[in-house]
C-alpha cells in the first residue's frame, strides 16, 4: 500500500473513483496540506497544476491504502495529462504522512489564476466524470501517447452528452424515453477520435409491446456549431468550400463540397461562440448578429453527431470571398458570397449537395421576407 496527495480535480471523489474503478474506503481519505506550493489553474484548460510557491500551502487530500493496480490506473488518468508522480510530504491532522503527487511535466503546462475546486465543480465536475469513463475504458488497451492527444475530443463529447440532458419538445412524437430502452450487452468497438459502439438492445413497441433484441452499431461523434453568413440588404450568402473525406470513400469524382462553415463545440462551449469563432477561422468573418436557426440530428439511424445551426447576420457588401483555415489543422478553404437565388440554383441542380447547406438555405428562404423587412 501506498499514499497519492490529490490537490486538483481528483480532490472531487466521484471522478477520484471512476479514475480508480472502485469505491474510496473513507477511513482512508485525509484532509491534508502541502507547504511551499500552491494550485492554479492551466491557463486555457479546465483543470488545473501544482507548482512551488514559497510561504503558500496547496490544500488537497490524502488516500492512503492504493495498491498498485490503484496506482497504475490513476497513473493512466494522470499521464493522458501529462502529469508525473514525485515524492513530498504532506501534513495531515494525524501528523506528516510520506506521500506521492502528481506534478506536471516541465514546461507542458503553463500557469494561469488560482485554481478553486467549488468553480471547477460548479462547471465541470460533472463533464470531467464523464469524460474520465471515456478514458479510463481505454485503460490496458491504449497507450498513454495515443490518449494524450485525444482528450479535448473525449471531453467533447462528453460536453455533448451534456448538452444533449435539454432536449426538444414531445408534442406530437413519443415521450418515451431511456426508461423504455433495455441494453443487454455492449459488444467490443473502436475508440479513437471517433468511437464505434456495438451493441445488443430491445425497446418497447408504440402498442406496449417490446422488440426482439437485436445487434446494432452507433457512431459516436460529437456536437457542431454551423452558420450560414447572410446579408439582408444585399440578398447574399456565403458558403465555403473544402475537400471532405466522405465523398472520396464514396469515391465521388469530385469530393470538394459546398458547406455552411462549421466546427466541433469544445467542451464547456456555448455552440453561439463556437460558430462565432469558427466564422473567424474559416472565412475570415467577424460575425455579431448570429441567431438560432434549428438544432437537428443530421443522421439519427446510426450517429449521434448533433448540429446546432445559427444565422449569420452580417454586411457581405464588400466581400467577394477568400481562402482561410487553419495551418495547424490543415484546412484548406475557399469562400464564396453569391446571390441567395444563386445558392438555390445550385442546391436545384444538385452541386450543392451537403444536406445541412441546403437545409439551411431554405430556412433562410422561408424566413427571407421578415429578414429583408427588418434590415
Amino acid at each position: 500500500m501506498s499514499a497519492l496527495f490529490f490537490y486538483g480535480t481528483l480532490r472531487h471523489l466521484p471522478l477520484l473513483e471512476v479514475a480508480l474503478g472502485r469505491a474510496l474506503d473513507p477511513a482512508k481519505v485525509h484532509q491534508a496540506t502541502l507547504a511551499d506550493h500552491a494550485v492554479h489553474w492551466v491557463k486555457n484548460e479546465p483543470f488545473p497544476m501544482i507548482l512551488q510557491a514559497q510561504g503558500e500551502t496547496a490544500q488537497g487530500l490524502v488516500v492512503t491504502d492504493m495498491t498498485d493496480h490503484d496506482v497504475a490506473r490513476v497513473d493512466y488518468y494522470e499521464g493522458g495529462f501529462a502529469y508525473t508522480l514525485k515524492p513530498v510530504e504532506a501534513q495531515t491532522n494525524a501528523g506528516p504522512v510520506q506521500a506521492r503527487v502528481y506534478f506536471p511535466d516541465a514546461g507542458r503546462w503553463t500557469p494561469g489564476e488560482p485554481w478553486s475546486l467549488a468553480d471547477w465543480e460548479a462547471q465541470w465536475a460533472s463533464v470531467s466524470v464523464d469524460a474520465a469513463g471515456d478514458v479510463m475504458r481505454r485503460f490496458g488497451t491504449m497507450p498513454v501517447e495515443e490518449l494524450q492527444p485525444l482528450l479535448p475530443f473525449l471531453r467533447a463529447r462528453a460536453w455533448a452528452r451534456h448538452l444533449a440532458q435539454t432536449p426538444a419538445p414531445c408534442t406530437l412524437r413519443t415521450d418515451m424515453g431511456h426508461d423504455d430502452i433495455e441494453m443487454h450487452r455492449e459488444r467490443g468497438g473502436y475508440q479513437g477520435f471517433f468511437s464505434l459502439r456495438a451493441f445488443n438492445l430491445r425497446h418497447r413497441k408504440f402498442n406496449g409491446g417490446w422488440t426482439e433484441v437485436v445487434g446494432r452499431e452507433s457512431f459516436v461523434a460529437f456536437d457542431a456549431a454551423l452558420i450560414l453568413p447572410y446579408d439582408p440588404k444585399t440578398d447574399r450568402v456565403l458558403l465555403i468550400e473544402q475537400m471532405r473525406y466522405g465523398p472520396i470513400h464514396r469515391t465521388d469524382p469530385h469530393p470538394w463540397v459546398f458547406e455552411p462553415i462549421a466546427g466541433l463545440v469544445d467542451a464547456g462551449e456555448d455552440p453561439m461562440e463556437t460558430a462565432r469563432r469558427e466564422a473567424v477561422e474559416e472565412a475570415r468573418l467577424t460575425v455579431e448578429d448570429i441567431r438560432p436557426m434549428c438544432k437537428v440530428y443530421p443522421s439519427p439511424g446510426y450517429s449521434s453527431e448533433f448540429f446546432h445551426c445559427f444565422l449569420g447576420l452580417c454586411d457581405l457588401s464588400a466581400k467577394t470571398g477568400g481562402l482561410a483555415g487553419l495551418e495547424a489543422e490543415n484546412e484548406d478553404i475557399r469562400s464564396h458570397v453569391i446571390p441567395l437565388e444563386t445558392a438555390l440554383e445550385l442546391v436545384d441542380s444538385g452541386e450543392i449537395n451537403a444536406a445541412p447547406l441546403v437545409m439551411m438555405l431554405l430556412w433562410v428562404l422561408r424566413h427571407r421576407e421578415t429578414l429583408r423587412a427588418e434590415a
